[in-house]
């Protein structure tokens, strides 16, 4: 194999990974029966002393704010909010944005490369995004098992330049609906999501490698 198509496709895999976190990221955002169902799981409504239906029209009505690719201001039905609760969420937001514009422009560049790829027989590439794609979520959700609160601690500080994330229920009681756990469980749904599309990766470079060889004999 030329170095060229090496660096190509190893360019390509890391593409596709960015694409297969953007999708994983949004489509865990969007995937709102997650949620629904520890609005049970997690007693919400008991820990939070609103209804069910009130937890579920502020939680839509913030996941439709984040979902927009319009910047609007976000008003939660029938829970206040400060404005350094708001101001967090529209960081927040800013952050979905940049995987929603993550996967769009991953997706075009990926399919691109693909068909490239493709033109030429080369495969490679889906082999390394199945090892990239598939090194992060591991390790991440091995430190999310063990120790999920530092990890959530970390990546706030990380992100994060101020300490509006740190919610006061008596201000801000939207925290009271957003457990700790039920991000735990986004996160392993993303880390899913990822694993996943790294699976079919490497599913589709045996199927075409096989295929290959079948032609050659």
């Amino acid at each position: 194999m030329k170095k060229g198509i090496w660096w190509t496709q190893a360019g390509l895999a890391v593409v596709l990974t960015l694409f297969l976190i953007g999708v994983s990221v949004v489509g865990t955002l969007a995937f709102r029966p997650l949620y629904y169902g520890d609005i049970e799981e997690l007693q919400i409504e008991e820990e939070s002393g609103y209804s069910e239906e009130e937890i579920r029209q502020n939680y839509d009505a913030l996941i439709d704010y984040n979902m927009a690719w319009e910047d609007e201001t976000l008003v939660l039905p029938t829970i206040p909010m400060s404005e350094n609760g708001r101001t967090h969420f529209a960081e927040v937001k800013d952050i979905f944005d940049v995987f929603k514009y993550l996967a769009v422009i991953c997706g075009i560049l990926g399919s691109l490369g693909i068909w490239y790829m493709q033109r030429k027989k080369e495969y490679l590439y889906l082999k390394m995004t199945a090892v990239v794609a598939c090194g992060l979520p591991l390790v991440l959700g091995f430190f999310a098992a063990v120790c999920w609160q530092q990890l959530f601690t970390w990546f706030h500080k990380l992100v994060f330049d101020n300490e509006y994330w740190v919610f006061d229920y008596r201000k801000d009681p939207v925290i009271l609906i957003l457990p700790d756990t039920f991000f735990l469980h986004c996160a392993l749904l993303i880390f899913g999501g990822v694993l996943l599309g790294a699976a079919l990766c490497q599913i589709a470079y045996l199927l075409l490698q096989w295929r290959s060889k079948r032609r050659i004999a």
